[in-house]
């Protein structure tokens, strides 16, 4: 075990844990930051992204080693009242079914829209095709980044 100083959504956190341990593992085990959830474990759904200095990342493949001294947001640092203007469009546009895959595609939103504040329909396409959605609600997704970016 060692220590690993990390920054997550603001707050100084130092964690006592093995060098290989996920990150997705250090948020929801360690620290209770179970906003990020865990689906195929492999990177390839996107349920789990967060961002690592302001870059979607997939926290179930991201070592905690690797991210000491990096800046880290999860989908609880967005606001702490659900006011960021994609966590309000998506309630706007009802964009959630069940609901599992949202933290990860709002994550994901979110490093779009800031280094493009206005998408098209390609640019959001191409930002979160690696988001899967098994709910299919794809075409909500889009409207609500669109509307975000109008009230950002």
């Amino acid at each position: 075990m060692s220590a690993f100083d990390l920054q997550i959504n603001g707050q100084a956190y130092t964690v006592e844990a093995e060098a290989q341990m996920p990150l997705l593992w250090v948020l929801r085990d360690l620290l209770g930051l179970t906003g990020t959830k865990f689906s195929c474990g492999a990177g390839l759904c996107g349920s789990c992204t967060v961002l690592i200095d302001g870059e979607p990342t997939r926290s179930c493949v991201t070592l905690v080693e690797s991210v000491a001294g990096k800046t880290i947001t999860t989908i609880e640092g967005l606001s702490p009242d659900g006011s960021h203007p994609l966590q309000k469009a998506w309630l706007e546009e009802n964009v959630t079914q069940c609901g599992y895959c949202q933290p990860g595609q709002i994550m994901n939103a979110v490093a779009l829209l800031q280094t493009n504040p206005h998408p098209t329909d390609a640019d959001i396409d191409a930002a979160m095709h690696d988001v899967l959605c098994r709910c299919g609600t794809y075409q909500r997704i889009r409207k609500a980044i669109h509307r975000a970016a109008e009230e950002a």
